[in-house]
């Protein structure tokens, strides 16, 4: 999927005018009937089915809150095949309304800005449960999963179905990831998807419990390890490019220590600088084959590149200062590719300065719990997201 990006400068790009907030709009049967026709060939592709557990406990007709695990794009096909004809508004983020803001309003999106602060979205939440009568669909991790495993979640989940009062119900789905993981670079492997509906919080519950009890359930659900249910299961991903792109994700040899050496190419990840080469097997582990395997599993891998970095913000040894390609986001008319500058990020917080001097952010660490960043982002490329309710910056090092 791509995006419109037109060449403008800085200038011009601020004196764009500002997006102006809509209220949701109940989803036309039309649109949603047309999206789950065209999905049905993906999901006839990975023989789907879906189990559902739990789901007597909530009224036919009575609206929910829907959460779900974030794997790809296969996600809102499996939500919409799922949950039709349930009318329900789905919360995406606002860079997939760019040039196609109408449409996407049709089918029931509500935009929103990843990882800011945004109590409009709760408003827009509200209005669909009260006044629409719709459900509403949310992907709490709010990004895909780089590694497989499950991203943190706020802790203000919990106020908000608090706020929303209505049962909560859970969407995971099994096997997604193998088939499309986010590092793949949009490669599609033969793999079966299914997924598990259930209720994981009636109406009672909803009322009964406190936010601390109502985020324990939550958290609960979103913990889980695609690798290591890909091993479990005996699921075969055989395609020779399962590799490609593995880098994105394990970006630091355990072995020699060296960062941005690691190339993930085929089946097979080697690091450039020391030479240890490992492969990603049909199972999903990883196998040395020149020594001693430091890791088995990705995750593992992972786990332990995010200690490092810790360990660098706790000794005060952790910088980064890279050249950068910057385009910015003021409304949903387009994206703006406005230049050149440099992206600086210490424990103070995130420094963007660039476009010949006249763009200087400073975004200090409390701003957001966690960070938007992206493989392959609309085609363009490898990028992370900082902003504010007024622009967004999308940084391409």
């Amino acid at each position: 999927m791509k995006i419109k990006v037109v060449d403008r400068t800085y200038e011009q790009a601020l004196a764009l005018p500002p997006q102006v907030h809509k209220k949701p709009k109940k989803p036309s049967l039309l649109f949603r009937t047309v999206l789950r026709a065209v999905s049905a060939p993906d999901l006839w592709a990975t023989h789907f089915h879906c189990e559902k557990v739990g789901m007597e406990q909530i009224k036919n007709n009575a609206p929910y809150l829907v959460l779900m695990n974030h794997s790809c794009f296969l996600d809102l096909k499996i939500a919409e095949a799922v949950l039709y004809p349930r009318p329900f508004n789905i919360v995406c983020t606002s860079d997939g309304f760019v040039g196609k803001e109408w449409l996407m309003r049709s089918v029931g999106c509500i935009p929103t800005r990843k990882f800011c602060s945004d109590t409009t979205l709760v408003r827009d939440m509200l209005y669909c449960v009260r006044t629409l009568k719709t459900s509403v669909l949310l992907y709490p991790e709010a990004s895909y999963s780089f590694d497989g495993t499950a991203t943190p979640l706020p802790e203000s989940i919990g106020k908000c179905v608090k706020a929303l009062n209505v049962p909560v119900v859970m969407i995971r789905t099994y096997g997604a990831f193998a088939r499309d993981p986010l590092y793949n670079g949009l490669q599609k492997r033969r793999a079966k998807v299914s997924a598990q509906m259930q209720c994981l919080l009636s109406s009672d519950d909803v009322a009964e419990l406190n936010v601390d009890e109502i985020n324990e359930r939550i958290f609960s659900a979103f913990r889980f390890d695609n690798f290591r249910w890909q091993e479990e299961n005996g699921v075969s991903v055989s395609e020779p490019f399962r590799a490609d792109g593995l880098n994105r994700v394990l970006y630091k040899c355990p072995h020699c220590l060296a960062e941005g050496k690691m190339e993930g190419k085929g089946t097979s990840l080697i690091c450039r600088n020391c030479g240890k080469e490992y492969r990603l097997t049909e199972l999903g582990t990883l196998k040395c084959l020149n020594g001693e395997a430091a890791f088995t599993h990705v995750p593992d891998w992972y786990a332990w590149e995010r200690q490092c970095v810790r360990e660098e913000l706790q000794s005060g040894a952790y910088q980064l200062d890279i050249p950068v390609q910057i385009c910015m986001m003021v409304n949903m008319r387009e994206i703006c590719r406005v230049g050149e500058g440099r992206l600086h990020h210490d424990e103070n917080g995130f420094h963007l300065t660039g476009c010949e001097g006249k763009l200087d952010y400073f975004q200090k660490p409390e701003a957001s719990y966690s960070l938007y960043a992206d493989y392959f982002w609309y085609e363009i490329g490898d990028m992370l997201c900082i902003g504010d309710h007024k622009v967004l910056y999308y940084c391409f090092p």
